[in-house]
């Protein structure tokens, strides 16, 4: 009689004993220090069999999270110095390890040596660190939750995988869009996402309809995984490409202008409609690091004898519009003279290089001043979110007074966008590289009408 409820509280134990494993391997912030370096297999180990997937993953920027010239400024310049001066921000010392140099954070090396020093922090994001990523901790992924054993045995894609160096496991957590959600959600020490692109995709279609990250960043080929493994139609390409690769950024945005009337006299308002379409991105765009990413609409005149003038575009009168219109005197970013312990720092150009009048489309993230800043860590509200959501379309439009001296024949009206990967006013004071700064055209689209 009494079997039965032993056989019960025996089954409970065991439970709560599974539950005690699970809880007892860390993640997030309580993982910092749990492992040494040499838990972790280097990459060159790897690539010694999986060739072709290594070679890709050397070219990613999964592998130069810690080494890129911008991150390792960001970190030493600005995030080291402000989390030793303010206590609010002090756990990004560390935590920006986190997802850009996971495993020197898992071994208690922080900061890590600079990456001239050769460390192994410069393995950055590494093949046996997604490899040991069994699950992550709660309901949402974000803030580096991963939980990672390592060991010999790798989580990877499927079944029945056999290698002469380690036992694979099939972990279809691997295959999921919350595995890359792990780093590409944040939350700041004001409980704010200043990175939502897995919560993006998660309330967009794509999201909706099934297709993940891992479908437009690591898409599907024939090949083989390994040297000595069999062909197969589905080996995922280690490519992880997105804005630092110029292909990926091509396209992303279509742009499409038309003028309300074909013909228009010196003098008259002419009115044109700029439709601006996220046709290829499964999350916003701009995402990420949304703080420092500029992208803007540009469009410019030329008359039948080769003037040109530049459109400002007409504003829409929400609250914030200012800061996604950009302006030749506006200045922000006063938060890096706090943090450089700058005296009157006034700031510098919120819109860097970016023509005046031209439509940003961006998430402004503002300090506790209420100031713009690229610090995300510092972000205590945040300004209008103009950003072009996925599959969505945004009118613009440019009203616009026919010069006098426009000369009689066909107007041509250009429509560029444009996309930087940092604020230029920010890229020229931290020296970072004019790589980062540097404008990329993204698309453009012409139309015509007459001047009579």
């Amino acid at each position: 009689m009494r079997i039965p409820h032993l056989l019960a509280v025996l089954c409970l134990v065991l439970s709560a004993a599974a539950a005690t494993v699970v809880a007892a391997t860390p993640s997030g912030d309580a993982a910092l220090g749990t492992r040494s370096y040499d838990d972790y297999e280097r990459p060159q180990a790897c690539a010694t069999c999986h060739i072709d997937i290594a070679r890709q993953h050397e070219q990613a920027m999964m592998s130069q999270a810690y080494t890129h010239h911008w991150d390792a400024i960001e970190y030493f310049g600005l995030a080291v110095p402000h989390a030793e001066k303010e206590p609010k921000v002090a756990g990004v010392k560390a935590g920006c390890n986190g997802c850009h140099a996971p495993i020197a954070f898992l071994a208690g090396d922080v900061p890590p040596p600079h990456p001239e020093a050769g460390s192994r922090a410069n393995e950055s994001v590494s093949c046996d660190l997604c490899h040991t990523i069994t699950g992550f901790e709660g309901d949402t992924p974000f803030n580096y939750n991963w939980i990672s054993e390592p060991g010999r045995v790798k989580q990877g894609p499927r079944a029945g995988r056999v290698s002469p160096h380690h036992d694979t496991v099939e972990n279809p957590f691997l295959r999921t869009a919350e595995f890359c959600g792990t780093c590409h959600n944040e939350k700041d020490p004001w409980g704010l996402w200043v990175k939502s692109t897995h919560l993006e995709w998660q309330e967009g279609p794509h999201g909706k309809a099934g297709i993940v990250c891992q479908d437009c960043h690591m898409p599907p080929a024939a090949g083989r995984s390994a040297t000595m493994g069999e062909p197969l139609s589905d080996v995922r390409q280690h490519l992880f490409h997105g804005a630092h690769d110029n292909g990926k950024l091509a396209g992303v945005i279509e742009v499409r202008i038309h003028p309300e009337s074909r013909e228009a006299e010196p003098g008259d308002s002419v009115r044109l409609t700029a439709t601006l379409v996220n046709a290829k991105a499964g999350h916003k765009v701009p995402s990420g690091s949304s703080e420092e990413r500029v992208l803007w609409l540009h469009v410019t005149a030329t008359d039948a004898a080769g003037k040109t003038w530049h459109l400002p575009v007409d504003a829409k009168g929400f609250a914030g519009e200012e800061m996604t219109i950009a302006s030749e005197t506006a200045l922000a970013y006063q938060d890096i003279g706090d943090i450089k312990g700058l005296a009157g720092f006034p700031g510098l150009k919120r819109d860097g290089e970016v023509p005046a009048g031209d439509r940003i489309f961006r998430l402004p993230y503002l300090d506790p001043q209420g100031r713009m800043t690229i610090a995300q860590w510092n972000t205590a509200s945040f300004g209008p979110d103009y950003r072009l959501a996925p599959l969505a379309a945004v009118n613009e439009t440019f009203t616009w007074k026919l010069p006098q001296d426009a000369a009689p024949g066909p107007m041509t009206v250009t429509a560029e966008i444009w996309y930087s990967r940092l604020v230029s006013s920010v890229a020229e004071y931290m020296n970072v590289p004019r790589e980062e700064s540097e404008p990329v055209k993204i698309n453009t689209h012409v139309t015509t009408f007459e001047v009579l």
